[in-house]
């Protein structure tokens, strides 16, 4: 337990940080975006650098790669679109007055928050602003969106007949301590919700069971109805900033969905080095371990039953931004410059026996419990029957 990995290959391509690491929808590939303005384009077929994007004027602070198509933006205020083929800037969308934080690809839709307090919501083909979200009192720093279609049936919907036709709202976490939900259609505020103490860095949405997940540098997680507006739960056990949050469906063996998880929560203590960083959706893999990446420069591997920690992987020089998982793969992207690829097979593969066997000792237990409720009502039925009931 506890023991050290060895990367299987260190990529050094990029002359700075790497802030952002995205996976394609396909899994063919990994885009980073760095310090040094630029993007590159990474197969996880044979961890080449195939692509790299440059045109950025100041540093990228976020990136998101679809199948044909990757999103960067910037310190210098804009978003850039990218054909990952031949590399050539397709689009470039300007409008934001400070630095671009984050964006959000959504159907035709292109959501940014941004440092100028407003969030923005443009044709993806037209490069074009559709619509301006202006509300929040200080910087948007992460966003969510759904559609009502998701969460309210058709006699709950009362809005007016333009919001009705688009039905698409836009989330928006703020460091004025807010979570806003905004008509797309519009940019009117639908909601405000009030109740953290402290920036909102993260937002998920659980759109079947209506409810919004949020965390905050108040160290705490709140769970929100998504249609009220009302604060349903305040998690206050730990004793970081929470800056990610991944909730998943946990199916059975039977294929059968037995509710959803709130999986695990990645905290920023401020008062040591031991941030813990890890990209949305690369916490958890079908193996039963957590994989978190740190401010000690370490990435590591837990148990997530037992929170165990099975493995330590070492070598990068600073802070870990950003990781992925893909194809028992674990992906490192270090302030440093480099990304790092990780062999996880010996993780998943014991943690799979390991699941195995309790599946089937509770197989067992279940099975015996069943006999021995058999053999009580037939004791039961035998006791009635001599005392004549």
């Amino acid at each position: 337990m506890g023991n050290s990995g060895s990367a299987v290959k260190v990529c050094t391509d990029h002359q700075g940080g790497i802030n952002w690491l995205s996976l394609s929808p396909d899994g063919q590939r990994l885009l980073t975006g760095s310090e040094d303005g630029t993007a590159r384009l990474w197969s996880t077929a044979d961890s080449q650098c195939h692509g790299h994007f440059q045109g950025h004027e100041s540093y990228i602070t976020f990136c998101h790669l679809e199948n044909e198509a990757a999103f960067t933006c910037s310190a210098d205020h804009t978003i850039r679109k990218w054909d990952v083929v031949t590399g050539q800037c397709l689009a470039i969308y300007r409008g934001h007055t400070s630095i671009v934080n984050r964006i959000l690809v959504a159907k035709d839709y292109l959501f940014s928050g941004s440092y100028d307090r407003t969030a923005r919501c443009w044709s993806v083909d037209k490069e074009k602003q559709i619509q301006e979200f202006r509300g929040h009192r200080n910087c948007v720093l992460t966003l969510a969106h759904y559609s009502s279609r998701d969460v309210l049936e058709e006699e709950e919907e009362e809005e007016e007949e333009e919001e009705r036709v688009s039905r698409d709202l836009l989330v928006t976490g703020s460091t004025d301590c807010t979570v806003k939900v905004w008509w797309v259609s519009s940019g009117r505020c639908y909601q405000t919700l009030l109740g953290h103490t402290g920036a909102v860095l993260c937002l998920i949405l659980d759109a079947p069971n209506r409810e919004l997940f949020s965390g905050s540098t108040d160290y705490t997680i709140r769970t929100w109805n998504i249609v009220t507006g009302e604060q349903l739960k305040v998690f206050k056990e730990h004793q970081g900033s929470v800056i990610c949050l991944e909730v998943r469906a946990e199916t059975s063996s039977r294929g059968f969905g037995r509710g959803w998880l709130f999986v695990y929560i990645f905290e920023l203590t401020w008062t040591d080095l031991t941030w813990l960083l890890t990209s949305g959706s690369a916490g958890l893999c079908g193996c039963v371990a957590v994989f978190t990446g740190s401010g000690d420069a370490c990435a590591r591997a837990f148990n997530s039953k037992s929170g165990v920690l099975q493995k330590i992987f070492r070598g990068h020089k600073f802070i870990i931004n950003c990781i992925q998982i893909h194809n028992e793969l674990l992906y490192t992207a270090s302030h440093d410059g480099t990304l790092r690829i990780w062999d996880i097979r010996g993780i998943c593969k014991r943690n799979k026996r390991r699941l195995k066997k309790e599946r089937c000792a509770q197989g067992r237990s279940s099975q015996k419990g069943s006999l021995s409720r058999l053999f009580n009502n037939k004791v039961g039925c035998m006791v009635q029957q001599e005392n004549g009931e």
